[in-house]
């Protein structure tokens, strides 16, 4: 069964191995995309260095669209961000306080002026969740002023932390978003899909159904530290290696993610989608019939499906749940 969880997020679920193998060989493509060429041991090494201390989130973002899209020009994009913040500091004017920033900020991103030529920055309404992989690079929405519920955050966040602002990014169902402290210490969810506004947690849990136990747990509405927020945009790493394929690759970098953010329910959900992906590819797209899978593949196919398994139940024992987003 094929499921969706929207946004960044999307899996499989996996049936009990012998029912697997019948249901999955439904399902398989007559083409399978090319494995991406990185060595396993070499991106892992990549990945792990996303991690370094201190590293700033913006670079760790274009950093990992460099990986994805070699084409991203990784100092291009830092200059214009370095810019923007400059802009937006002279806008709120010298010995600005916190909130002045804040206020400068969201003038300055969504309100049409001369400070940003009359193209302020836009939900994309042909693609809000950031499906295609293309929309989720920062380069494109700097390009476009076009974003979803990936990079809209971001780019709030990564100018933000650039005039101080003390702002990290949080998840919901389905969604990313920014969460805010201001001067006096308390914290503000701020939707930079819709102007960067004041948004309350009861709203995210309306619109965006999930569970008392998810919030409980911290899959949901927490503020994320530097090494987690790192792991959650980390995260495109994975997705990319399943789209291309290359699901040892998107194993590898999920256990990288997942050593840094233990309880990242979302890895763990990739991580067992890329298992799922192997028994797809390995078993179902060579076998039409238990019977002909050779016996050291079918230990292997054990192994994967265990994964698959361990890895869904450890999210589902914080609170995760495959129709969490979704409206009842």
């Amino acid at each position: 069964m094929i499921f969706t969880d929207g946004c960044i997020f999307s899996g499989f679920f996996m049936k009990p191995f012998a029912n697997l193998i019948s249901a999955i060989v439904l399902l398989v493509s007559t083409s399978i995309a090319a494995l991406a060429e990185t060595p396993v041991v070499q991106l892992q090494a990549d990945t792990e260095t996303l991690f370094a201390s201190g590293r700033d989130l913006a670079d760790v973002k274009l950093s990992v669209d460099h990986m994805v899209a070699p084409s991203t020009n990784v100092q291009a994009a830092k200059i214009m961000i370095d810019g923007m913040a400059a802009d937006v500091k002279a806008m709120a004017g010298e010995n600005a306080k916190s909130a002045e920033k804040l206020t400068a900020l969201k003038r300055y991103l969504y309100e049409s002026g001369a400070w940003n030529e009359n193209r302020p920055f836009q939900y994309d309404l042909d693609d809000p969740l950031g499906e295609k992989p293309a929309n989720r690079l920062l380069q494109r929405y700097l390009t476009t002023r076009r974003g979803n519920c990936i990079t809209m955050p971001m780019l709030m966040m990564f100018v933000g932390q650039r005039l101080g602002l003390n702002m990290t990014l949080a998840e919901a169902p389905l969604h990313v978003f920014v969460k805010y402290t201001d001067g006096d210490g308390a914290i503000w969810n701020l939707e930079a899909t819709s102007g960067g506004g004041f948004t309350r947690d009861a709203w995210y849990r309306q619109k965006l159904p999930m569970s008392d136990e998810a919030v409980a747990n911290g899959v949901y509405l927490r503020p994320l530290s530097h090494e987690e927020a790192t792991a959650l945009i980390a995260s495109f790493l994975v997705e990319h290696q399943i789209e291309a394929g290359a699901f040892e690759n998107a194993i590898a970098v999920s256990d990288v993610l997942l050593r840094h953010y233990p309880n990242f329910a979302y890895g763990l959900v990739k991580k067992g989608s890329a298992y799922s992906g192997l028994l797809r590819r390995e078993v179902a797209g060579k076998s039409t019939r238990m019977k002909d899978i050779p016996a050291d593949l079918k230990v292997k196919a054990d192994q994967w499906y265990g994964q698959n398994m361990q890895a869904f139940a450890k999210a589902e024992a914080m609170g995760w749940r495959p129709q969490d987003g979704q409206a009842q």
